[in-house]
């Protein structure tokens, strides 16, 4: 009696672990249940998806692809410009950055830095500390709508990294960012 119930208790254990995953599910078994508005990876909720919204269809796109790479998706945009003396996020970029903490949602075991930037107007320490709430915005941003912090690092590098060498307003504001960078890329 006793080896029967060892027995079956092995094929129990046995055929639970041979159940097939859930292809849409993350990967990293730490991400919380899903719920109305997560809902599983891949899944539609509101016409977005949660690993990362694709162009017209809400898709992922093929199998695989990553929607980081690809060009049609809004996560595929990855810096953030603000105006004059500021580190207020515009409207204009707020859809950018629910797509992608809706994807570091679904993507517990992604990492992203957030590199803040400055034009090269006042002194190196006044744009290092603009720099870094730029960073810290986008950081708040991302944390309020369910992403964890674990997943987030922020880093300032003022105006040493200017994307436009120009010295006019037009290349200040390429320089007054925020960039995105996953780990692995």
């Amino acid at each position: 009696m006793r080896n029967s119930l060892l027995v079956f208790v092995l094929a129990l254990f046995a055929a639970a672990c041979s159940t097939a995953p859930d292809v849409g599910a993350p990967i990293d078994d730490k991400s919380p249940a899903t719920d109305a508005t997560t809902g599983a990876a891949g899944t539609t909720t509101s016409g977005t998806t949660t690993s990362g919204v694709s162009g017209a269809a809400g898709t992922a796109g093929a199998a695989g692809a990553n929607p980081l790479k690809d060009p049609k998706s809004i996560l595929s945009k990855r810096s953030v410009y603000f105006d004059y003396d500021s580190f207020v996020i515009r409207d204009e970029f707020k859809p950018m950055l629910e797509a992608h903490a809706r994807y570091l949602n679904g993507n517990r075991a992604a990492r992203l830095t957030l590199q803040g930037h400055t034009d090269e107007r006042g002194s190196r320490e006044y744009n290092i500390a603009l720099g870094q709430k730029r960073a810290d915005a986008v950081k708040r941003t991302l944390t309020l709508q369910g992403v964890q912090e674990s997943q987030i690092e922020t880093v300032s590098f003022g105006k040493e990294k200017p994307r436009n060498l120009g010295h006019d307003e037009a290349g200040w504001a390429e320089n007054r960012r925020v960039d995105l960078l996953y780990a692995g890329e």
